[in-house]
């Protein structure tokens, strides 16, 4: 890269970030970090999140969550309203195409919001959770990453559906959702090393620490293989907010990180509800940047589609997703949980 186009890039970057400045807005909570330092903050990135909204703070509450930021994209269906009485609640809004702020709005989130704590990104459709969430809940799960030195914990998405047609679930619930969604399917994922040039994002990686090689970044599985999305299944959820780490700085990573010896899990619950119309409203508003959502819209036109088969599992233990290659659990932490208990 030639000098004249770093300086090009800096000035645009620059640029980008001064228009991120002036169109960000606190709504509601408090101007500064929440909760204590070590807690656990929950940063989620919302726009008309409603359908999620009772389900998911009543489940990060019950985990441990000390409190939460909402990154607001300009909600429109009663969630700002709804959050308005939410003492624990911070709420940002900026209503700059999604696109352009969606990093930096989480990067923002945390430093101004999580220094000295634990980051938790969620997106409102996930349910993060990690072997032992029961019994130790998320201050027992930072207890053991800080004990250890660790700044991050990597997690794998597993892509939950229903037995029926996608379309049968419109009418469902949040919750009734998430009791019926009991399937996954694992076929087609695909492995990478965590430092491989084949990750796409691997420039988020670079500064990053894995203390088990048997952690990998993942891609593909149900999704890919029934609408073709290119779907990267690995993410860091969960980061310590400290010095030399840069948090957010992807949708799926942040930088300057020690991540721990075991992963995560992630049941992402992206087909509940009406997925057709919010497929829909995000090409409307031309927020896709991607083309995903159009895939899945055109697929999800048949009113028959499912993403079940005899192939798919209903088994989510944390030992059995090991037997498949797709979780990661460790020895000293499985010790850590036995003189928890």
């Amino acid at each position: 890269m030639s000098l004249f186009d770093k300086l090009s890039r800096r000035v645009r970057r620059w640029r980008e970030g001064r228009r991120f400045a002036r169109s960000l807005r606190h709504m509601q909570g408090a101007m500064g970090p929440v909760g204590q330092p070590g807690d656990v903050v929950v940063v989620a990135l919302v726009r008309d999140g409603a359908y999620y909204l009772d389900a998911f703070l009543r489940y990060y509450r019950a985990l441990g969550a000390a409190g939460f930021v909402f990154c607001d994209n300009g909600s429109s269906d009663g969630t700002l309203e709804r959050l308005a009485g939410e003492a624990d609640c911070v709420v940002l809004q900026s209503t700059l195409p999604w696109g352009e702020v969606e990093n930096r709005f989480r990067n923002h989130a945390a430093k101004a919001h999580c220094a000295g704590r634990w980051c938790l990104y969620a997106d409102m459709d996930e349910k993060f959770t990690f072997e032992g969430a029961d019994r130790i809940g998320l201050p027992g799960l930072v207890r053991y990453l800080e004990r250890q030195g660790h700044t991050a914990l990597v997690a794998q998405m597993l892509e939950m559906f229903p037995e029926c047609p996608l379309r049968e679930a419109a009418g469902w619930s949040f919750d009734e959702s998430v009791e019926r969604f009991r399937f996954h399917d694992l076929r087609g994922v695909a492995r990478y090393e965590y430092h491989s040039p084949e990750v796409s994002f691997r420039y988020a990686l670079g500064r990053n620490r894995v203390t088990d090689e048997r952690i990998k970044v993942m891609f593909g599985g149900v999704r890919s293989r029934v609408f073709g999305e290119a779907c990267c299944l690995t993410k860091h959820p969960l980061v310590f907010v400290g010095e030399g780490v840069e948090p957010g700085v992807h949708p799926h990573a942040s930088a300057g990180v020690t991540c721990a010896d075991f992963t995560g899990l992630i049941r992402h619950y992206k087909f509940a509800g009406d997925a057709a119309a919010r497929d829909a409203d995000t090409l409307a508003r031309g927020v896709s940047v991607h083309g995903e959502d159009a895939k899945r819209l055109e697929a999800l036109g048949d009113e028959g589609l499912s993403l079940w088969s005899e192939a798919a599992r209903e088994d989510q233990s944390f030992a059995a997703l090991e037997a498949k290659g797709f979780m990661v659990r460790s020895e000293g932490y499985v010790r850590y949980l036995e003189g928890e208990a």
